[in-house]
């Protein structure tokens, strides 16, 4: 079964085909990166326009690069949410479109239960059950993973998440848009000589609060810190704190549940550093941890492919009423 994906949650436009045995056929990606850097930050309405003028095209280069027809397609993978509610409506709409004049079947997908099963894109993929990291611009989860659907919440973040933090960092830095690859830079070039907390690690609880180390930067650089070196040493601080809390939360959730699999998903999960300090945690706890390539730890339609195609094989298919949620829990999917 050939499978069309599209993903349009925020400022990326994902379009994938995968075969439920042949497995990943194709995948384009097209960033709006250069657009809003402009602005400092995605623009909402500016990220809708963008999606309706490049989605459809984008379509038709992955059908003719696949050398597929419309009529090969089995069915149609749209992210439903959470995002950006217009950019969301521009990729649900035209799925359902699609689906209708192909006549084919479509499904929503969760846009974090596909970063959850980007992994499984990947020749040594992990098997259930798992504990899954899933660090993203808008959302740092811990989730226990027993199949396609069966998700126990274990953690979340209560106010910013690790990637927000990390935006709002760099722009403290006054580093630019995307901020979150422009502090890792500015880190490398830096030392961690500067004590950042490891919020909530002091007591019981898998929830994550990264709000604080925003705060404790915007007061270190207050503190006379504002040449070059300071500032690449605040933004080494910074990172290995985000790296070292979430190694901590991972370990905790290894330990409570008994497993040994961690699976770490989400644009957040191509920073190196974290990878790092989460592969020496998991190698301490004899467990094994499995990331996406780096290519699909960002927004791409490959992930929305691959896990409309596992609900569309066990019998999900919505029909054509077209669904976009701004926000939704991992939790209420089944």
């Amino acid at each position: 079964m050939y499978v069309l994906g599209i993903e349009t949650s925020c400022d990326e436009t994902g379009v994938a085909i995968y075969h439920s045995q042949k497995g990943l056929i194709n995948h384009e990606l097209y960033s709006q990166i250069e657009m809003h850097s402009e602005y400092g930050g995605v623009v909402p309405e500016l990220a809708s326009r963008d999606h309706i003028r490049k989605l459809v095209p984008l379509i038709k280069q992955t059908l003719s690069q696949s050398r597929l027809i419309p009529s090969d397609i089995n069915a149609i993978a749209y992210t439903a949410g959470p995002g950006l509610m217009g950019a969301l409506l521009v990729g649900a709409a035209t799925a359902k479109s699609l689906a209708w004049t192909w006549q084919i079947p479509s499904i929503a997908v969760h846009h974090m239960e596909g970063h959850l099963l980007a992994p499984m894109l990947e020749d040594n993929a992990p098997e259930f059950p798992f504990i899954a990291l899933l660090i993203s611009g808008g959302h740092t989860l811990l989730v226990k993973v027993e199949g396609i659907g069966k998700y126990e919440l274990l953690g979340q973040s209560l106010d910013d998440a690790a990637g927000e933090a990390f935006d709002k960092a760099a722009k403290m830095l006054e580093l630019g848009y995307p901020g979150g690859p422009k502090l890792s830079a500015l880190a490398h070039q830096g030392k961690a000589l500067i004590k950042f907390p490891r919020p909530m690690t002091d007591r019981p609880g898998l929830d994550f609060s990264f709000s604080g180390l925003k705060t404790f930067t915007l007061n270190t650089l207050n503190a006379s810190y504002k040449s070059a070196d300071d500032k690449a040493n605040i933004a080494a601080s910074f990172q290995e704190a985000v790296a070292d809390t979430l190694a901590i939360k991972c370990k905790r959730a290894l330990q409570q549940t008994g497993l040994k699999k961690l699976v770490v998903a989400g644009g957040v999960s191509a920073n190196q550093q974290i990878r790092t300090a989460l592969t020496e945690m998991a190698s301490k706890e004899k467990a094994e941890i499995y990331f996406p390539r780096p290519e699909f730890c960002t927004d791409n339609g490959a992930m929305i492919a691959y896990a409309g195609c596992q609900r569309l094989l066990n019998g999900l298919d919505e029909g054509l009423v077209i669904k976009a949620r701004a926000r939704w829990p991992m939790n209420e999917l089944s």
